[in-house]
């Protein structure tokens, strides 16, 4: 299943690439609702490199969830737009059950020097598919928010709010 996300952010593209390959940032645009903890040696980088990076993840900071793997890669097409792509996996726990990850995050300009942030998470957990893309959406729309709140914060453009497409 899939969910979508369609958003013009309030800063310059630099700014979002930028923010988006922060494990800061996906701290943050997580939370309360999910907190992250680096599994790896040395913690989190300051800007996730190509490759794995393991973490366990609970739920409303308090109720472990399990542990996944983020597997990191980036590209850039000819028309500009820059891609971090997540190709991992779970590791223990519900999110053991996932089959299939595939999650793709999208910067290109907008008019005004603004963001065109486009956010897309492809996934399967067999039968229960169904009963998780509920959460996900969810927790999307969630990120959505915090993206849209912070996006003012990362050094680009501070103008009114911009309009949500999803």
């Amino acid at each position: 299943m899939r969910v979508l996300l369609k958003l013009v952010l309030d800063c310059t593209p630099d700014d979002a690439w930028h923010a988006i390959r922060s494990p800061q940032v996906f701290q943050d645009v997580s939370a309360p609702l999910s907190q992250f903890t680096s599994l790896e040696v040395e913690g989190f980088p300051d800007l996730w490199s190509p490759g794995e990076h393991p973490v366990s993840m609970a739920a409303l900071g308090r109720f472990a969830v399990g542990q996944q793997i983020i597997d990191v890669s980036y590209s850039e097409k000819p028309d500009g737009v820059r891609i971090m792509r997540d190709d991992g996996r779970g590791l223990s726990g519900p999110l053991a059950l996932i089959e299939q990850w595939e999650h793709s995050m999208a910067i290109s300009e907008a008019p005004g020097g603004k963001t065109l942030y486009r956010d897309q998470l492809i996934f399967s957990a067999g039968l229960l598919t169904p009963l998780m893309w509920p959460l996900y959406w969810a927790f999307w729309q969630w990120r959505a928010a915090a993206l849209i709140r912070l996006a003012p914060t990362w050094g680009g453009v501070t103008t009114t709010r911009t309009n949500l497409s999803l």
